[in-house]
């Protein structure tokens, strides 16, 4: 009969030093220090923004990072004579004041063109950067993988864009030495983040009670005028947060999947 493994040991067919999952249904404690990475101004409201502000009352430091600042704009509420140029200084304020409402810290905007993310070297070295300025203990960001939420949306490319290089900034580029060398020379030495909460994931174990904070997050949200326009998203809003509180029968939640890298 083989001997039983020992206790922690690395899971079979993961590498490095992956250990299996320890079973967590409760929910977390709010993280010293948060690092919020999304591709537009407004992605986080939509899809965080309760956590956020719940972590930021319980003592929190948040900062908030936009890859782009949202150029594009949107054909329903963007004036037809509205540029990019004349757009981007508007939605950057209006990200600055939804932080505010949500008790967000800082805001670092990126400069990158929205619309044509595309997760390279250079966004991930940026985010590298980014991640060991501000040395969070825990990073948000959305679910690359997920390409449809039902059938009637299709996650923006952008989305999945700015995911995938915010997951692959924090491992292995953050933790790495002699990743991004040209780091050290600035004095960013490496830094383990230690966990990542992935939103939008088909498979969230982690979550969220905002029911206290989520007409902080719509009044947050609401901050996006050139967005939102005339419309009210409170119906919309207060029903994901309904079914994401579903699983834990709570009234409004956000919901996650976590990866646990570093315990200390």
């Amino acid at each position: 009969m083989p001997a039983e493994p020992e206790k922690d040991a690395p899971t079979p067919g993961i590498p490095e030093r992956a250990v299996p999952a320890k079973a967590d249904t409760g929910e977390p404690v709010a993280p010293a220090r948060v690092l919020s990475i999304h591709a537009h101004p407004d992605d986080q409201e939509f899809t965080v923004g309760g956590t956020l502000a719940k972590w930021a009352r319980a003592g929190s430091q948040v900062v908030t990072v936009c890859i782009t600042s949202g150029g594009a704009g949107s054909n329903e509420h963007t004036p037809p004579g509205m540029t990019r140029g004349a757009l981007v200084p508007i939605r950057e304020e209006e990200q600055r004041q939804a932080c505010r409402v949500l008790g967000v810290s800082e805001v670092v905007f990126l400069g990158y063109e929205d619309g044509m993310l595309e997760s390279s070297l250079a966004l991930r070295r940026e985010l590298t950067r980014v991640i060991r300025r501000h040395r969070p203990d825990a990073v948000v960001c959305g679910d690359p993988t997920v390409r449809y939420y039902g059938a009637m949306y299709m996650n923006h490319p952008d989305h999945r864009a700015a995911s995938d290089a915010a997951l692959d900034a924090v491992f292995p580029s953050a933790e790495t030495r002699l990743i991004f060398p040209e780091l050290l020379d600035e004095g960013l030495d490496p830094h383990k983040v230690g966990a990542v909460f992935i939103h939008g994931s088909e498979s969230p174990d982690t979550f969220i009670d905002i029911s206290e904070v989520l007409s902080v997050k719509l009044a947050a949200l609401k901050e996006h005028r050139t967005q939102m326009g005339t419309w009210d998203p409170t119906e919309m809003i207060t029903g994901w947060a309904r079914l994401q509180g579903a699983p834990r029968e709570l009234e409004a939640a956000e919901s996650f999947r976590v990866m646990r890298l570093h315990n200390d």
